[in-house]
């Protein structure tokens, strides 16, 4: 019995010393984020937006804030890139595919897409600033 016991606790010890995949890391996420407005420029608050994986069927959701952003994130792997995806509010869609170098472990992954009335405009070269914006806004 306490041959066993020894046994499993050096295994576990073993076991310590070897780094696990973390969920949480920046290449196994992406971030979709943006601003909603109404059709005379004024933010929506309180909406859900939804994330959807077409291979999968798998939603991620968020909800705007009183300023009108939101900012979801999803669970895609390396294996991802060039996945479709379809962004929703309310009955408003359109079509998206997560773009990223596969490659790059260090930079977040994302895109932000405004709705501005009834229009998606996705803005790729505003991801990282909002982001940065976003995060600074989350601190204070």
């Amino acid at each position: 019995m306490a041959r066993a016991a020894a046994l499993v606790l050096t295994l576990a010890w073993a076991l310590a010393g070897v780094p696990a995949k973390a969920e949480h890391e920046v290449y196994y996420r992406y971030l979709v984020l943006g601003f909603v407005k109404d059709a005379r420029g004024k933010p929506v608050a309180g909406r859900q937006v939804e994330l959807v994986r077409d291979k999968t069927g798998f939603s991620y959701v968020g909800e705007t804030d009183d300023k009108g952003f939101y900012l979801i994130i999803a669970r895609l792997g390396d294996e991802s890139a060039g996945e479709p995806l379809t962004l929703r509010l309310g009955r408003a869609r359109t079509k998206l595919t997560a773009r990223f170098d596969p490659a790059n472990h260090t930079d977040d992954r994302g895109t932000r897409v405004d709705l501005e009335g009834v229009k998606f405009v996705e803005r790729t070269a505003w991801f990282r600033s909002t982001l940065t914006q976003a995060l600074g806004a989350s601190k204070q």
